[in-house]
């Protein structure tokens, strides 16, 4: 009876007029305190590192901080150890006064870190697509949702970070482009952390050590990002299976969610298939696309990571949030 209520109120909501906030936030290594052997040095439990009961507190907590002001429906996560950790932050939100109801982590590949989303719309299902079955290539996780017979499914992606060439980008790029074209004409947002800028195709081409492609970046020509810039009405075009990037709907001065030696960069994108710019159904909520800008998640002109020192033996302060910054975007349901 709860469920079905929850559902009702949130259909109601949508219906009459409000929004569907859907979130992403690359939380920077949320690591469990259960020795795996999987963990980066920084993080192996009470060792030198001080990666301890009272620092994960913190990290808890600071990431519940920023998860409760943003106040989304739907957010995708990025960066969690484990389950254990995934159900540690759950708790610590719920104790913060946010609860999500349904939660899924991408746990089915012993990956290091993994991808995760927490809704308090109800899934109908959730799958891992398969980008390559090396351990250095994440799952994506799929998760189909339906409000009111309205259908629509997110993707949930960690591409390989820069330390490694394009290509390893393109995989990922290719393992979700196939999905898409088996759905066909749907409602479908793919979001995370791509480490990939918007533009990509432009900033990597005289790097070497990224560009081993012949220029062909994964977001930008293998999703198909490059056709439709600045123009939303051409994106009212797009092919069911290529996306725009709703980095385009707003000036390009706030495009950034990531600042690396003071240059900012987009690498967390939400992406979006052309059926949901079209103003039937579920629908994009134009200009609405934003990274989530608190003081508190800056310390000057950066970004105030978690921080852990630098030095033979690196540290944890106990101090800081994540060095990406959250990334919304709103959608509307409409009867029309």
């Amino acid at each position: 009876m709860r469920t079905l209520l929850l559902i009702f109120l949130v259909v109601t909501t949508l219906f009459g007029g409000d929004s569907l906030k859907i979130a992403t936030y690359n939380v920077e290594n949320l690591f469990d305190l259960q020795k795996s052997g999987n963990e980066y040095e920084e993080y192996i439990p009470y060792s030198q590192s001080a990666w301890n009961d009272r620092n994960y507190k913190i990290k808890l907590k600071n990431i519940s901080k920023v998860i409760k002001d943003i106040d989304a429906d739907i957010i995708a996560l990025q960066e969690i150890e484990s389950p254990k950790a995934f159900k540690d932050l759950q708790y610590q939100l719920k104790r913060d006064g946010l609860y999500y109801q349904y939660a899924k982590i991408a746990d089915a590949k012993n990956t290091t870190i993994k991808v995760a989303l927490l809704s308090r719309i109800p899934f109908v299902y959730t799958k891992e697509l398969i980008v390559g079955y090396s351990y250095a290539f994440r799952n994506i996780l799929e998760v189909k949702f339906k409000l009111n017979d309205e259908e629509f499914y997110i993707f949930v992606n960690h591409w390989k970070s820069k330390a490694g060439p394009e290509s390893q980008r393109i995989s990922y790029a290719k393992a979700l482009k196939k999905r898409v074209q088996e759905l066909g004409d749907k409602n479908i947002i793919a979001l995370g952390d791509f480490n990939s800028h918007y533009e990509e195709y432009k900033i990597f081409k005289r790097k070497r050590k990224h560009n081993n492609t012949e220029g062909i970046t994964g977001l930008n020509h293998i999703l198909g990002t490059i056709n439709y810039q600045q123009d939303t009405s051409k994106a009212l075009k797009l092919k069911t299976d290529e996306f725009y990037n709703l980095w385009y709907d707003i000036d390009k001065n706030e495009r950034y969610s990531y600042i690396y030696r003071g240059k900012k960069e987009a690498l967390d994108n939400i992406l979006v298939t052309g059926k949901l710019l079209n103003h039937k159904g579920l629908d994009y909520k134009v200009k609405s696309i934003h990274n989530f800008i608190k003081p508190y998640l800056f310390k000057g002109k950066s970004i105030y990571r978690w921080q852990v020192s630098r030095g033979k033996i690196r540290r944890h302060k106990g101090k800081g949030y994540s060095d990406h910054l959250p990334v919304v975007a709103e959608f509307t349901l409409s009867t029309n």
